[in-house]
């Protein structure tokens, strides 16, 4: 048996023996399983895949090892549409506010980037930084002005996949979640291209490669994909950068393949998280803080790694 014939038997041994374990443990009733578990099952199951996929396409694009949707400030921004939808009541709604969000952060990230004339990935990462940063103080404008939106508010920003649906709701995330399977389908089509703008954008371009076209596809696809995760997760950090380096670091290489796995991964390790956010206290803490744990001891790792 081969490494990647290994990789996919393991994945499938491990992803079995998760969803079972998410499903069942405590042996909830009929009524428990089909209208809280499985809606949480999905969920965790899109955001880990959009997380990781999208940060996964991010380094490779940014040719940055630390990018990913919360550094680059586009989960910030979708936060804001989410929680301003919220308080104003439109629930249905906070789908639409929260790709609003995510797109108008994106457009701001890509002006700034753009100063000059030429793009500059650092500018890019500093922008993000910055763009960020300016939607959380937004943010904490709204929790100052609408204390009895707290909790909602909480669970927006530190990642709860304890999302109830009504019926409206529930028709609406699924149709968003086949929406979001497609978006992801659509960036593994453009992996190849990717992977040829990591020679260079003037190699890119003298291969044929539309550079400009390509990154402006990409921000705008990780834009509405973010921006349909954090709708109802709320923002969850780390995913995408952690799992894009595991993905690497245990398949080997940046091809199709390392996406596909990378977005596999993202959906196990955010099954586990929840696992453990779920069980580890007497009541539940948001899965946000459990990635973030996790997280933030890798960050440091690949930023050392990085030198």
């Amino acid at each position: 048996m081969n490494r990647k014939q290994l990789l996919f038997s393991a994945l499938s041994l491990i992803s079995v023996a998760v969803i079972v374990i998410y499903l069942f443990w405590g042996a909830p009733g009929q009524h428990i399983l089909l209208t809280i578990r499985l809606p949480r099952l999905l969920l965790a199951c899109l955001t880990g895949m959009v997380l990781a996929g999208v940060g996964y396409v991010y380094q490779i694009m940014l040719n940055n090892p630390l990018a990913e949707p919360y550094i680059l400030g586009v989960s910030s921004g979708a936060a804001f549409g989410s929680i301003l939808a919220g308080i104003l009541g439109l629930y249905l709604l906070i789908p639409v506010f929260s790709f609003s969000g995510a797109i108008v952060t994106t457009s701001l990230v890509w002006a700034l980037a753009h100063l000059g004339g030429y793009f500059n990935r650092i500018k890019l990462i500093l922008s993000g930084i910055i763009i960020g940063l300016f939607f959380s103080a937004l943010i904490s404008l709204l929790m100052y002005f609408n204390q009895k939106n707290i909790g909602t508010i909480i669970n927006v920003l530190m990642g709860n996949l304890g999302y109830i649906f009504n019926y409206n709701e529930w028709k609406m995330f699924i149709a968003l979640f086949f929406l979001s399977l497609g978006l992801m389908g659509y960036m593994y089509y453009l992996i190849n291209q990717l992977l040829i703008l990591t020679t260079g954008d003037l190699v890119a371009a003298s291969l044929g490669l539309d550079v400009k076209r390509l990154r402006r596809r990409i921000f705008i696809t990780a834009s509405l994909l973010t921006g349909a995760t954090v709708a109802y997760a709320g923002v969850i950090g780390f995913i995408g950068l952690i799992i894009p380096h595991l993905t690497r670091m245990i398949q080997g290489g940046n091809n199709r393949f390392t996406y596909v796995y990378a977005v596999w991964m993202g959906a196990i390790f955010i099954l586990l998280c929840d696992l453990i956010a779920m069980n580890i206290a007497v009541v539940e803490i948001p899965v946000g803080i459990v990635t973030a744990f996790i997280g933030c001891p890798f960050f440091i790792f690949v930023m050392l790694r990085s030198k």
